[in-house]
C-alpha cells in the first residue's frame, strides 16, 4: 500500500505493518463520545479501523482510567480532577454526557457510559492493535501491569508527549511512538537537510502535521523518517482533502475523529473494503 512505500516491512514491527493504517482517535470520537467503550466498539465494528488510539490517566487509588483531559468537566456530568478521584467515583459519571451531536442535541446523556479502565479496554477489544497515550506518568505502572497481564505487548504502542511522564519507557518492549522532544530533535536535523545525524530514539512519530505555525509534515519530513524505519502517522485529520494530500506524501497513517470518512478515502485511494457503517 501507498504509505508503507519507503519502508521495509520486514524490519517493522507487526503492529506498525499494512499502511496507510486508519487509526481512530479516542475511538470514533466525532461520532460517538470519546475515549468510551461505546466509542471503540463503533471505531472497530461499524469503520473496520486498523487501530484504537485513546489516553490515560491515574485515579486517586491508582488504577489506569482511560480519559484525555486532566479534569472531568469537558467529557462528564462531573467536575474537578480526575486524580483526586477514586476508581468507584469517576465510573459513577456520565461519559456520554456533554457530546452534542450535528444537531445540537445530546443522544448519550443517561445512556450509561463511563470512563473504563484499560483493563476493560483490553479485555473487550482482545485483537485490536492499541496507542496508549499516557498523559501523566503516574498512569505508567498500571499501564504496563495490564499490558502484561492481558499479554498485549505486541499490539499495543505507547506513547507521551511529555518527557517527563515517560520514566518507565524504556523497559517497555513494545513499540514506543517519538516524544516532542525526540520529534524535536529530528524536525531540526531534518530541517538542516541533516536527517542522517539523528540517533533513533523511538519506533514511530505520530504527529501533528502542523505545531501553531510551524509545518511539521511534509513529503520529505516522511522520506526522512523512512530512512531510519520510522512509520509517521499524523492527528487528527478530519478532512478528506487533507487525507488525500497526506496520502499522497506517503504517510503510513492517518489519526481521526471521523473513521467514516477516512474509510471511504482508503477504499477509494487503495481499495480497502469498504466497512460494515458503509456497505
Amino acid at each position: 500500500m501507498e504509505g508503507s512505500g519507503r519502508l521495509n516491512p520486514d524490519a517493522l514491527h507487526p503492529v506498525l505493518c499494512g499502511g496507510p493504517l486508519l487509526i481512530g482517535h479516542r475511538g470514533a470520537a466525532g461520532l460517538v463520545p470519546e475515549n468510551t467503550m461505546a466509542s471503540f466498539r463503533d471505531a472497530v465494528d461499524r469503520w473496520a479501523v486498523d487501530m484504537v488510539e485513546l489516553d490515560v490517566r491515574a485515579s486517586a487509588d491508582g488504577h489506569c482510567v482511560v480519559i484525555h483531559d486532566p479534569t472531568l468537566d469537558r467529557t462528564t456530568d462531573g467536575s474537578g480532577p480526575v486524580a483526586g478521584m477514586t476508581l468507584a467515583e469517576l465510573q459513577a459519571l456520565d461519559a456520554g454526557y456533554r457530546f452534542q451531536d450535528e444537531q445540537g442535541r445530546y443522544p448519550f446523556r443517561g445512556q450509561g457510559l463511563r470512563i473504563p479502565t484499560i483493563h476493560q479496554v483490553l479485555e473487550e477489544l482482545p485483537e485490536t492493535p492499541l496507542t496508549v497515550e499516557v498523559k501523566i506518568g503516574t498512569a505508567q505502572t498500571p499501564l504496563f501491569q495490564a499490558i502484561r497481564e492481558h499479554d498485549a505487548i505486541d499490539r499495543v504502542i505507547v506513547a507521551g508527549m511529555r518527557h517527563e511522564d515517560r520514566s518507565l519507557f524504556s523497559g517497555y518492549g513494545g513499540v514506543r511512538s517519538g516524544s516532542t522532544r525526540d520529534v524535536r530533535g529530528f524536525y531540526l536535523l531534518h530541517r538542516l537537510f541533516a536527517g542522517r545525524l539523528w540517533r533513533r530514539a523511538c519506533d514511530v512519530f505520530q504527529v501533528p502535521e502542523r505545531r501553531g505555525l510551524l509545518r511539521l509534515v511534509t513529503r520529505r519530513f516522511v522520506t526522512d523518517a523512512a530512512r531510519h524505519g520510522l512509520p509517521v502517522h499524523v492527528w487528527t485529520v478530519n478532512d478528506p482533502d487533507v487525507m488525500e494530500r497526506l496520502l499522497d506524501w506517503g504517510v503510513d497513517a492517518i489519526i481521526t475523529d471521523r473513521p467514516d470518512l477516512a474509510a471511504r478515502v482508503l477504499a477509494d485511494r487503495v481499495g480497502r473494503p469498504l466497512p460494515p457503517g458503509l456497505r
